[in-house]
C-alpha cells in the first residue's frame, strides 16, 4: 500500500516535473540572461527545485573515462564481467594496462546506486584493476528471478571472487560488510580457489552490541513482524518487478535523513555542553589484522565504525560453521 500511494504520487508529479524543466531551461536560458533579474533567477531556481522533487529508478553513469596511469593519461571503459538478474560485475577495463592487483569493491544495497562510490573507484583506479558490484533496482526484477535475502546476497559476492580468481582483493563499504565478512569465511572454510588476498571493511560496524547507534536501538526494540508491517512493501504493478516484496529506497531515503537529523540535534552545541564527559578509552593497540578486538582489553570508542584489513586473516577451517545461518529477514 505505501509504495502503491508512493507511486500514484510519482506519476502524478512526472508532468509538473517536466513542466518545471521546460520553464528552468526558458528562465535560466541565454535569452533572459542579458536581464539580471533577480526575480528570473529566484523563478528559475524554483523550477529547478520543483524538477528534481523526486527519486531516479535509473543509475547515472560512473563518469569516468579516463585515468592518469604513471603520468600518462589511460582511457577507461565499463564492461560487465558478470551479470545475474540481481546485479552486475562492472569492470573498469584500462586498455594496454596490465599486471595491476584486482580489487573488488562490493557496493552498498541501501536505496541508492553503486555510483555513490565514484570517488573511491577513481582513487583506486591508477593503481589498481578494479571491479565493483552494482547491484539492480529490485523493482524492476521479475519475481521469476526469486528470493535476494541475505544468504543470495553473500552467495553474489563469492560468485564475483570466483570471476575475478585467485589473488583479487575485497573492499567493502558500509552495509555490505557483514555480507563480506561472512563471503570470505564461508570461503575459507570451503579452501576456495578465490579467497581473497585481503579483505578491508569500511565503515561498517562487525560488532553492532559495541557504541550502540539509534539504529541499532531501534532495532533491538522492535520484533521482525515490526519491521515486516511498516518498512516491507510489495512492487507496485505496472513494473517490472510487481509484486516483489522490498524495502522501498524512498522509506531508506526518510529513514536515513531522520536518523541524520536526531544525530545532528543530539550533536548541537547545547547538548554536547550538557552532556557528561565519558571516561577515557584504553589506547592498547589492536593488530591490523585482527577481525575482532580480544575481550580482554578495552575497546576504543571509534572501534565499530573504523575500518578492518585482513591480510590472509582467514585460513582453511578457521572459519567456524559451515555455512552462516539462513537469514529470517524479508526478501528483497
Amino acid at each position: 500500500m505505501l509504495y502503491s500511494a508512493y507511486q500514484l504520487q510519482a506519476d502524478l508529479m512526472k508532468p509538473v516535473r517536466l513542466m518545471a524543466e521546460a520553464a528552468m531551461s526558458v528562465l535560466g536560458g541565454p535569452s533572459l540572461a542579458s536581464l539580471d533579474s533577480a526575480a528570473l533567477r529566484h523563478w528559475a531556481a524554483a523550477a529547478e527545485m520543483l524538477s528534481r522533487a523526486g527519486l531516479t529508478h535509473h543509475r547515472p553513469d560512473f563518469g569516468i573515462e579516463h585515468v592518469m596511469v604513471n603520468g600518462e593519461e589511460v582511457p577507461v571503459r565499463e564492461e560487465a564481467a558478470l551479470t545475474t538478474p540481481f546485479g552486475t560485475l562492472l569492470h573498469f577495463a584500462k586498455d594496454g594496462i596490465s599486471g595491476q592487483p584486482r580489487v573488488l569493491v562490493v557496493a552498498p544495497l541501501s536505496g541508492h546506486f553503486a555510483t555513490l562510490l565514484r570517488n573511491t573507484v577513481a582513487v583506486l583506479l591508477p593503481a589498481h584493476d578494479v571491479y565493483i558490484t552494482d547491484w539492480h533496482n529490485a523493482r524492476d526484477v521479475p519475481l521469476e528471478a526469486g528470493r535476494f535475502g541475505f544468504d543470495e546476497y553473500v552467495d553474489h559476492v563469492i560468485d564475483f571472487l570466483d570471476e575475478l580468481g585467485p589473488g583479487a582483493h575485497l573492499v567493502s563499504v558500509c552495509q555490505p560488510c557483514a555480507h563480506a565478512f561472512a563471503a570470505v569465511a564461508v570461503m575459507a572454510q570451503t579452501n576456495h580457489r578465490a579467497q581473497p588476498a585481503s579483505m578491508t571493511l569500511m565503515a561498517g560496524p562487525i560488532d553492532t552490541r559495541i557504541n550502540p547507534t539509534r539504529v541499532n536501538e531501534l532495532a533491538t526494540t522492535h520484533s521482525i513482524d515490526w519491521f515486516e508491517r511498516n518498512l516491507i512493501s510489495r512492487v507496485p504493478w505496472g513494473v517490472r518487478g510487481a509484486g516483489r516484496r522490498v524495502y522501498p529506497g524512498f522509506v531508506q531515503l526518510r529513514s536515513a535523513m531522520s536518523t541524520r537529523m536526531s544525530i545532528s540535534s543530539a550533536n548541537s552545541p547545547t547538548a554536547i555542553s550538557r552532556r557528561p564527559r565519558p571516561p577515557r578509552p584504553s589506547t592498547t593497540n589492536i593488530s591490523p589484522c585482527s577481525t575482532s578486538p580480544p575481550s580482554s582489553i578495552s575497546r576504543p570508542s571509534t572501534w565499530s565504525s573504523s575500518a578492518i584489513c585482513c591480510r590472509r586473516a582467514f585460513s582453511p577451517g578457521t572459519a567456524s560453521g559451515s555455512s552462516p545461518p539462513r537469514s529470517s529477514a524479508p526478501r528483497f
